[in-house]
C-alpha cells in the first residue's frame, strides 16, 4: 500500500459514523414492556357489587325455575304420608274382613254368647233378690235358727236351680242353632216365676199388709219381675240371632268356596220333615203353616211339573203365598 492510499482520520470517523447508523437502521427496535395502565373507575364501567349481586340473584333464580318445574320431589312419600297411608290401607283391610262370611259368624258367636252369659248373671242375682221375701213368706214368722226358719230359707234356691235348669238347656240349644220350641217347658218357667213373684209380693199387697207401702211392695217384687223379663226375652234373642244370614259362600279348609245352606235335593216329604232337626232358625210363615208345610207343598209343586226343580224365591213365594223369608229358604234348600 502506497502512502497517498491511507486513508485519512477524517474518512475512518466517518466511516464508522456511517456503519453506525446503517446498524442502528437494520437492527429491530425492542417494544417497550406495557406499563400496567391504571384501573378504571367503577363509575365508569358500572360493575359494582350491587350490579354483581343482582347478577348472581338472576342467575340463581332461573336455576331455581328450572328445577321447580320438575315435579319428582312432589311424588315421594313424606313419613306422616306413608303413616297415613298405611292406616288407610288397614282400615280396608279390616273393612274387607270385617264383610267375610266366617268373621261375621264369629262375631255373632261372641256377641250371642256374652248376651247369655250376661242374661244368666242377671237372672241369677235376680232370683238371689227375691230369696229374702220368699223365705219371709215360707218361715211363717217361726223363731230365728228353729228348723222351719232353716229350711224356709231353701225353697228359693231350689225353685231357683229348676227354673235356671231349663233357662239354661233352651240358651245352650238355641246357641247351637236347634231352639227348644215346647209349651210344657213354657209353662214351667212361669209357674215357677208365678210362685216366686206371688210369694214376694203377698205380705206386701194392700190388702194384707197391716201399712201398706207402695216402695217395699216394688223393691220385693223387682227380683221376679226381671226373672219374668230376661226368661221371655232371652229365647227372642236367640231365635234373631240363630236367623242371621252371614252370606253362601264360605271358604273350605282346601281353599275352594261352598255354598253353606246346599243341601241334596230330594222329592219325599218324609226325608225333607226329618230335616227339621237342623234348621238353624225358626220360621213363622203366613198363615199358621209351618216351614215343613211349606216345604211339602213345594215338593208336590214341583214333582207335578208346576214349579222348576230350582225355583227362584220370588215364584216360591208366589206360588205358595207365603213370607219372603220363607222363600228363600226353601230356595237355598234346592241348591
Amino acid at each position: 500500500m502506497t502512502i497517498s492510499n491511507i486513508p485519512e482520520p477524517e474518512d475512518v470517523s466517518a466511516l464508522i459514523s456511517q456503519t453506525e447508523a446503517f446498524l442502528a437502521a437494520h437492527v429491530p427496535v425492542e417494544q417497550p414492556a406495557p406499563q400496567p395502565s391504571a384501573a378504571v373507575p367503577a363509575t365508569v364501567t358500572g360493575e359494582t357489587k350491587r350490579v354483581r349481586q343482582l347478577r348472581a340473584e338472576v342467575a340463581e333464580a332461573r336455576h331455581l325455575a328450572e328445577l321447580q318445574d320438575d315435579d319428582t320431589p312432589l311424588m315421594l312419600d313424606s313419613p306422616k304420608v306413608r303413616k297415613r297411608r298405611r292406616a288407610a290401607y288397614e282400615a280396608a283391610r279390616l273393612h274387607e274382613l270385617a264383610q267375610d262370611p266366617m268373621m261375621k259368624a264369629w262375631q255373632a258367636a261372641r256377641m250371642r254368647k256374652l248376651l247369655v252369659t250376661v242374661a244368666m248373671v242377671s237372672l241369677t242375682l235376680a232370683l238371689a233378690w227375691s230369696t229374702a221375701g220368699v223365705q219371709v213368706f215360707a218361715s211363717e214368722g217361726a223363731p230365728a235358727w228353729s228348723p222351719s226358719w232353716v229350711f224356709a230359707w231353701l225353697v228359693e234356691p231350689f225353685m231357683s236351680m229348676a227354673l235356671l235348669v231349663i233357662v239354661g238347656a233352651r240358651a245352650y240349644m238355641a246357641t247351637h242353632g236347634q231352639p227348644i220350641e215346647s209349651k210344657t217347658l213354657t209353662r214351667i218357667e212361669y209357674l215357677f216365676l208365678a210362685l216366686t213373684l206371688g210369694m214376694n209380693a203377698w205380705r206386701h199387697l194392700p190388702w194384707v199388709a197391716a201399712d201398706f207401702s207402695l216402695s217395699a211392695l216394688v223393691l220385693h217384687i223387682l227380683g221376679p219381675v226381671v226373672a219374668v223379663a230376661i226368661v221371655t226375652a232371652l229365647p227372642i234373642i236367640l231365635a234373631a240371632f240363630s236367623g242371621l244370614d252371614h252370606g253362601r259362600q264360605s271358604v273350605t279348609p282346601s281353599g275352594s268356596t261352598r255354598s253353606e245352606t246346599s243341601r241334596p235335593s230330594t222329592s219325599h216329604p218324609a226325608d225333607l220333615r226329618s230335616e227339621r232337626a237342623t234348621e238353624s232358625a225358626p220360621v213363622k210363615p203366613a198363615r199358621g203353616k209351618t216351614l215343613a208345610d211349606h216345604r211339602t207343598q213345594l215338593t208336590l209343586l214341583i214333582a207335578n211339573g208346576d214349579l222348576p226343580e230350582q225355583p227362584s224365591a220370588e215364584r216360591i213365594r208366589k206360588a205358595l203365598n207365603c213370607s219372603r223369608e220363607t222363600a228363600q229358604i226353601l230356595r237355598d234348600e234346592r241348591l
